[in-house]
């Protein structure tokens, strides 16, 4: 037992404690200013800050997620659109349509529309097929989709060679559509036996072959039997359905119905579109792009009674109507002081590039520089007048290097040096040989031995260069050679290139040397913060009740006005299958700007692709011909090697003049072939517009070492004058086995030139110039082609 001897340890340690803390108590806290609990109470109050901030979250997402609910599944909403795909030619969608037609419009009757409303359900559906093998009808069908149903047949499981539902073309299929944006997906599968063990089997391998290929939330149902179909619009009626981000950023109307006014001018119409608006509202000031025919403005939008409703009679569809009979509720005509115009290309000034007389301003700045510019004086013989003065030239570059004096014309290739901190190694390399110049001159083979190249004749240079190229064929890593001409001087035939330092940090000024097309285009300042404006001006126009807009999900008709006749007799020709989509253009949207697209070639062709080849680039809802210039996608660099080829299995830049679109959109580029349907050529995704974004053609002139002495070099077949090598005297040489120097002089009457390196250079080496011009892509013969 402890009892009095158990250890007492003191209450207060006065000794560590600080002196503020000892004579707390002896202070007014009243005076002090700080109520007691203070500290308590301020992090109480920080903590329901922090609970009410995260309240008000969460109720403004359950706000959205309830409104979007709303106009989704309302009666106001727009029909859901389901397109059925079949993924094999055993798969066969059109009975399944049918029945999905009549199942939803709760009768037997034949119908004649696409479109029914269900009051059972109480829900309006779309149901609309995609034809198998045509797969430009597929993607513009996926493109409108709401719910894109995959169809299989379980047959192709144990009849096929291979077991897979998924032909070639269903593959194919596949991936074209991932490209674009799928979006909510769903699989049907016909065939299944009416044994319920066999039918659970086949399902579980159709699920399992087809899991990979498609989305994680894609549902799987059968479609056989009544109870089937049941089951899927009971389901169907409440999923949440997504769609892909770019079709959100924009409305559009999929036609019902479509046909031709005759317009004022000759060979002009005014197309009427009625179909639901989905996805935003719609102005009337706003610019339309209908698919396939380009953009175009409105002449009116008229707002007609829903001829679906879903409280209606029972099984009434979108063509029954008790008096066939259009109702107009409403009409928004265009306001022209605020109508956008249709505006395509800027209209270049003739007179933009001519030279103006200096200002007052400019005048009185260049006197006070030359004020103050600082005098030199000279020796001159006494007498000398100062008019006499002025045509003295001065001898001050005689005791220089010995550049100027292999180019007595003075004229020569500039080369860009600044930066050039990568390559001070290189450089003091090649200063620290500078010593061995004279000895190297001694070494060197002169001009009596050069005896052999005088006197052959051009047809023996031809041979001489193609044994050396065929030599060297199997090089692929220097895939930008190119020969130098023997009629033609080089100075000439390469007068637009230019050597860099160095390719990652060389100046190269975007307003330099610019095409024509280049006074048509339109640029921005800031094309991320043009974006965002242009964005928040759609959801202004989305919050408020404007007197020119339509609302979403109201059954209304455009006019779409001076279409061209012909186009627009063949989108209402009866033998098309696709609907007329017609979506509503962002601001700046119908401008003709330089787009850059992040491209890789598909896996399913194998032809090659060449720079500026036409081809048919699919950019959301638009679809235009484009002459597309590759270019590699350097991440930390403003300057883009160009590429003569898309090639495999990586990714490059396509740019093109085509309408600008603000990203993300998708891209599906399609290849013309005679007498066949459009194929698949490469996919991508919009990156950016940007017209002075530089992208640079690279050539390599290569020539060939004919005598070595260490350091030194003479190198033939680069040039064949001696005036091209002088000219090209500036530019940086280098070597396929890493070495680097420059050009000493000339050698002869053929070209060739003496040369030093940083490094020992051998006898089977090659040296290499690098020069470099600037590409831009080639304006296509006409954007939108005929359908």
């Amino acid at each position: 037992m402890a009892g009095a001897r158990s250890q007492v340890n003191k209450p207060h340690k006065t000794r560590f404690a600080s002196k503020a803390s000892r004579h707390s108590h002896k202070i007014d806290k009243v005076r002090s200013g700080k109520p007691a609990g203070s500290h308590r109470a301020a992090v109480k109050g920080a903590r329901a800050a922090r609970l009410q901030h995260s309240k008000a979250i969460r109720d403004q997402k359950r706000a959205a997620l309830l409104k979007e609910k709303r106009s989704s599944n309302g009666s106001s909403s727009a029909p859901r659109v389901i397109v059925l795909c079949g993924l094999s030619s055993s798969a066969n969608v059109g009975p399944l349509a049918e029945d999905l037609l009549i199942f939803a419009a709760g009768g037997d009757e034949k119908l004649t529309s696409n479109t029914v409303a269900s009051p059972a359900y109480k829900l309006r559906t779309t149901v609309l097929q995609a034809p198998y093998g045509d797969l430009t009808s597929c993607m513009e069908l996926a493109k409108v989709a709401d719910l894109l149903a995959f169809v299989v047949s379980a047959n192709s499981l144990y009849n096929s060679d291979s077991g897979n539902p998924i032909d070639e073309f269903g593959s194919q299929c596949l991936s074209v559509l991932r490209a674009v944006g799928l979006p909510s997906t769903a699989v049907f599968i016909r065939d299944l036996p009416s044994d319920t063990k066999s039918k659970q089997e086949l399902k579980k391998a159709a699920v399992s072959f087809l899991s990979p290929e498609l989305p994680e939330d894609c549902r799987f149902y059968a479609a056989e039997t009544k109870d089937d179909l049941h089951m899927f619009m009971r389901l169907f009626k409440e999923q949440h359905l997504s769609s892909p981000h770019w079709r959100n950023q924009r409305p559009y109307v999929m036609s019902e119905e479509a046909c031709i006014k005759p317009g004022d001018s000759m060979g002009l119409c005014t197309l009427l579109v009625s179909g639901y608006l989905r996805a935003h509202n719609l102005s009337v000031n706003q610019l339309v792009h209908v698919s396939g025919a380009g953009d175009f403005q409105l002449g009116q939008i008229d707002i007609l009674k829903d001829p679906c409703p879903v409280s209606g009679r029972k099984n009434s569809d979108v063509m029954d109507s008790d008096d066939n009979q259009i109702q107009i509720i409403d009409t928004f005509v265009p306001d022209p002081l605020n109508q956008e115009p249709l505006l395509v290309e800027n209209i270049p000034d003739p007179l933009a590039g001519e030279q103006t007389w200096p200002t007052e301003a400019e005048m009185e700045e260049a006197y006070e520089s030359n004020k103050q510019r600082k005098v030199v004086k000279r020796k001159l013989p006494r007498g000398t007048s100062e008019y006499q003065a002025a045509w003295i030239v001065d001898d001050t570059d005689d005791e220089g290097d010995d550049s100027e004096n292999d180019n007595p014309d003075g004229a020569g290739m500039v080369i860009d040096e600044k930066d050039h901190s990568e390559h001070d190694s290189d450089s003091s390399d090649i200063d620290a040989v500078s010593h061995f110049t004279e000895k190297f001159d001694q070494e060197t083979i002169g001009g009596s031995e050069m005896g052999d190249d005088e006197n052959l004749t051009k047809e023996q240079i031809e041979e001489d260069i193609k044994r050396i190229k065929e030599s060297n064929a199997d090089d692929e890593e220097f895939p930008d050679e190119v020969e130098t001409p023997l009629d033609v001087p080089a100075r000439k035939r390469f007068a637009k290139y230019r050597g860099l330092k160095s390719f990652r940090t060389s100046s190269w000024d975007p307003k330099e040397s610019l095409p024509p097309e280049y006074a048509r285009i339109f640029a921005f300042d800031k094309f991320t913060r043009t974006q965002k404006h242009v964005l928040a001006k759609r959801a202004e126009l989305d919050e408020e009740s404007s007197k020119d807009c339509a609302r979403i999900g109201s059954y209304v008709m455009l006019h779409v006005k001076n279409v061209p006749t012909d186009v627009a007799s063949k989108l209402c020709h009866p033998s098309r299958r696709l609907p007329v989509v017609v979506s509503g253009l962002l601001e700046h949207e119908s401008k003709i700007s330089v787009l850059h697209f992040s491209i890789k070639k598909h896996d399913s062709y194998e032809a090659p692709i060449r720079s500026k080849e036409p081809l048919i680039f699919n950019v959301g809802f638009r679809q235009f011909t484009a002459r597309p210039l590759f270019s590699s996608d350097n991440i930390n660099c403003n300057k883009h090697k160009m590429e003569r080829f898309l090639h495999h299995g990586r990714f490059s830049i396509a740019s093109v003049y085509a309408p600008i679109s603000f990203p993300p959109v998708p891209l599906i580029v399609l290849k013309n072939i005679d007498g066949q349907q459009p194929v698949i050529a490469a996919v991508g995704t919009l990156k950016s517009v940007d017209p002075d974004q530089i992208i640079l053609k690279k050539i390599v002139l290569t020539g060939y070492p004919q005598r070595v002495s260490k350091l030194k070099a003479m190198v033939r077949y680069m040039f064949h004058h001696p005036e091209d090598v002088r000219w090209f005297k500036p530019v940086e040489l280098w070597t396929k086995h890493g070495k680097r120097g420059r050009i000493k002089e000339t050698v002869g009457t053929h070209g060739s030139m003496k040369c030093i390196f940083n490094s020992s250079v051998q006898q089977h080496d090659t040296v290499c110039m690098s020069l470099f011009k600037r590409a831009f892509p080639k304006w296509p013969a006409q954007f939108y082609h005929q359908i």
